[in-house]
């Protein structure tokens, strides 16, 4: 952000400014007339860039930092150098996010990837569609029949729409995204190269001759402020639908097979693979490369670590992990008993030379 090239440069504002708008006290109010121009990690700030600090591994980087000013705890505020003003705030990241956001809205959201403010010449609209006023549509994007589109969605380069498919107002759909079979909510960002509503993975064994594919005739529905990361994949449901739940944020290259009900205010990190007919409720995380088996149910506000692999229900509030996942104490303990074994086993005299 030392260098926002590609997005609107923020007005320069005082740290007396900063620190009202981000409810932050300055600590030193003769520093009130301050000029700050932009915000940086604290390793690449200069005299006129706000960071922030709030956590140990990067103490190194605050010692050493040329920033003019920076967010951060009373707990830390103390390691701060004398150079750099300091704006005291409980959360310095939240602090430093909520201005982020008011001089950086531009990032919060695509729009044309080319500039445009209307319907592109060389989009292909069925007459049967039906798109409010305010629809962006990019160049080469094709909407099919009996499509309807919301006020303020945008439609990237080469996107399609397939018919009857629904999407809400204020949405976003990434360049090169193939939808159909899906009803969309309003404010829902789709990025670039997703697939939504494609057959999802049912087979009956058949015997050598081959397996019998099984017709896949639910719908993809996705509700308000749902968020979803490029190349994702959602599959249609094959009886039931597959259901994403309000403001539910899902990272890159996330695969959510059919039938799959993911609750209100999940939070799904980079290449989860969620197999089918999964019920997941309300507020859960998933950590990078989760996998869970299908049919199984993850409770409320449950939490899986990164690179889980899950065949059981997890309880509501669950805190889990590991290769099979189970409560994360649990695993730990086993970690620390297999590490201690293989400690004790090198002490042995009898295995001394082995390797």
């Amino acid at each position: 952000m030392a260098q926002p090239t590609f997005f609107t440069k923020p007005p320069a504002s005082t740290l007396a400014d900063i620190a009202a708008l981000t409810k932050a006290q300055l600590v030193d109010p003769n520093r009130g007339g301050h000029v700050i121009t932009g915000l940086a990690s604290l390793d690449e700030a200069g005299p006129m860039h706000l960071a922030f600090f709030d956590n140990l591994k990067y103490a190194g980087e605050l010692k050493a930092t040329r920033a003019g000013a920076c967010l951060v705890s009373p707990r830390f505020e103390g390691q701060v150098p004398a150079h750099v003003a300091v704006l005291r705030a409980t959360q310095p990241f939240r602090a430093f996010v909520r201005i982020a956001r008011e001089w950086h809205g531009d990032a919060l959201r695509p729009q044309s990837s080319v500039g445009n403010d209307g319907i592109a010449p060389s989009a292909i609209i069925d007459p049967s569609a039906r798109l409010e006023d305010g629809v962006i549509v990019d160049p080469l994007a094709v909407i099919g029949p009996n499509a309807e589109i919301g006020s303020g969605t945008v439609v990237g380069v080469g996107a399609v729409i397939g018919p009857s498919v629904k999407i809400g107002r204020d949405c976003n759909v990434g360049a090169r995204t193939v939808i159909q079979c899906a009803l969309i909510g309003n404010n829902v960002l789709i990025h670039p190269g997703c697939s939504i509503g494609q057959d999802g993975y049912g087979f009956i064994f058949f015997g050598p001759e081959g397996h019998l594919k099984v017709p896949q005739t639910g719908r993809v529905l996705i509700q308000n402020d749902v968020e979803v990361g490029a190349g994702t994949t959602i599959d249609r449901g094959s009886l039931r639908d597959t259901v994403i739940g309000e403001g539910t944020k899902i990272d890159n290259q996330v695969q959510i097979g059919h039938n799959v009900t993911i609750g209100r205010h999940c939070l799904l990190a980079a290449q989860i693979g969620l197999a089918g007919s999964l019920t997941i409720g309300d507020n859960v995380a998933l950590g990078a490369k989760v996998g869970i088996n299908n049919h199984l149910k993850i409770g409320d506000g449950a939490q899986v670590t990164a690179m889980s692999a899950v065949k059981d229900d997890i309880p509501p509030g669950g805190r889990w992990g590991g290769h099979f996942a189970k409560p994360t104490k649990q695993w730990f303990k086993e970690i620390i008993a297999v590490e201690r074994l293989v400690r004790d086993s090198k002490t042995d005299p009898k295995d001394e030379g082995r390797e």
